[in-house]
């Protein structure tokens, strides 16, 4: 199993028990006085289950299990999928952070801390689409469709 792959299953399995930690901390809520923070964590936690652990984690099986592109660059380029793990959970920490601010203390400062977020996930997944998106081929490797 590649280095990337792993890294991205291991981030994935963490994000996905944090963002169960999160759910728990949601229901006791109901139950407790917590304070108004625990509310604002409920999109985060949403986000760190879809983009952390379920995307994160094609991710790194696509880069492992899809065909081989060349014996030169068989999972593509290798930098740009590191760019992909390194922009994805940047964007997910910055969002970690910042949303739940920004439903406390509106500021102008989170609000754009969060389209910084946004646009480095979304520019992880162009990339990662982009880097991986002529490993797609028929099997056998032959061109066109049947």
């Amino acid at each position: 199993m590649p280095t990337f792959t792993r890294w991205c299953i291991k981030t994935a399995f963490l994000y996905f028990t944090i963002a169960v930690l999160i759910f728990a901390v949601l229901l006791w809520s109901q139950v407790l006085t917590l304070p108004p923070v625990v509310a604002a964590l409920r999109p985060v936690a949403y986000h760190l289950l879809m983009v952390g652990w379920a995307s994160q984690l094609i991710f790194g099986i696509v880069f492992w299990m899809f065909p081989r592109l060349s014996k030169e660059q068989p999972r593509g380029n290798e930098r740009a999928a590191w760019f992909v793990y390194a922009a994805l959970n940047s964007g997910l920490l910055l969002r970690l952070l910042a949303e739940p601010l920004q439903i406390i203390q509106p500021a102008p400062v989170w609000g754009w801390t969060l389209v910084a977020s946004g646009l480095l996930q979304v520019s992880a997944g162009w990339v990662f689409v982009w880097n991986s998106w002529s490993r797609v081929k028929p099997l056998g490797g032959a061109t066109g469709s049947k």
